[in-house]
């Protein structure tokens, strides 16, 4: 895939020179008079380098650097031919990644592309791995949720947020009904088939606000901020009866798979592990009463 170059220049015959220079099969350059064409261009396309001249008509090249680099995630070689009314140095503060005399040497032009183009790349990806090592550091790798560490470190920034807002925060606490009789009847692949498919299930209903941790084994949790306990105990039954309509889908030649889930709600000023200990303990009425249910305790 060919990486978008934009060569803003007025004087026509440069401006196309370096279009048709750089038509090569790694770039696809495309070309504007003005800055004000250039930042119009800019609204509907993905560009990687933008190439602009100092004095342009109207916006010169120096605000229309200043003004892509606020905005959008674009390289700039500016060029001049005035080495002595602008330096290097004004061109790097207002945010020029490469700095270009005319008469413009292609070769040199070219070979400066190339390495901010492929220093963007290595930049990119990356990126991309710390994304996605920060990631795979606090997600659950069979259900894709996240996993223990994040959940308390969440839930402590979730009852901080509620102390300054006082906003309400409810939390659940799921548990697979009678897992071990599954896991040793079946196997372990198929025990982990069903914990990835219920991991599906839960985050199926969870609104943007809402986030869902394993705790271990075959015990969930979901933290519901901006939520009463009445409206939790809703999501929770909600799920139970989503789980229920999909039971051939974890496996159909078992008895059908239930949840136990707690519901509880903050109370004023308590600490994490009373919140944490009221949801399992709601959890486990849920179980004592016959399983396959929903229970609510509140503090």
């Amino acid at each position: 895939m060919s990486d978008n170059v934009l060569v803003v220049d007025d004087d026509f015959v440069i401006r196309d020179a370096v279009q048709q220079y750089l038509s090569l099969p790694e770039y696809q350059a495309f070309i504007a008079q003005t800055a004000e064409e250039a930042l119009e261009f800019l609204k509907e396309n993905t560009v990687e380098v933008v190439i602009t001249d100092i004095l342009l008509s109207g916006i010169d090249g120096l605000e229309l650097t200043e003004t892509v680099k606020k905005k959008y995630d674009t390289a700039v070689i500016i060029m001049t031919g005035y080495i002595d009314d602008y330096s290097y140095e004004e061109a790097i503060h207002k945010g020029a990644d490469e700095f270009v005399l005319k008469p413009v040497r292609f070769e040199e032009l070219r070979l400066r592309l190339s390495r901010l183009i492929r220093e963007r790349h290595l930049e990119r990806e990356r990126r991309q791995m710390r994304e996605e090592l920060k990631k795979l550091s606090i997600t659950d790798d069979l259900t894709g949720l996240y996993n223990s560490r994040h959940f308390y470190r969440q839930l402590e920034l979730e009852i901080s947020r509620h102390s300054r807002y006082n906003h309400p925060l409810s939390l659940l606490f799921i548990d697979i009904d009678s897992f071990k009789t599954y896991n040793d009847r079946f196997g372990h692949p198929e025990g982990d088939r069903i914990l990835s498919n219920l991991g599906g299930q839960i985050s199926e209903n969870l609104r943007s606000t809402d986030s869902a941790y394993r705790l271990g084994g075959e015990e969930f949790t979901v933290i519901l901020p901006e939520t009463e306990s009445t409206s939790a105990v809703q999501a929770a039954e909600r799920l139970m009866g989503q789980v229920n309509a999909a039971n051939p889908a974890f496996l159909p030649e078992a008895e059908p798979l239930t949840l136990s889930i707690g519901v509880t709600a903050y109370g004023e000023a308590e600490g994490l592990s009373d919140l944490v200990k009221r949801a399992n303990q709601a959890m486990y009425m849920a179980k004592e009463k016959g399983k396959n249910r929903v229970s609510l305790l509140l503090p």
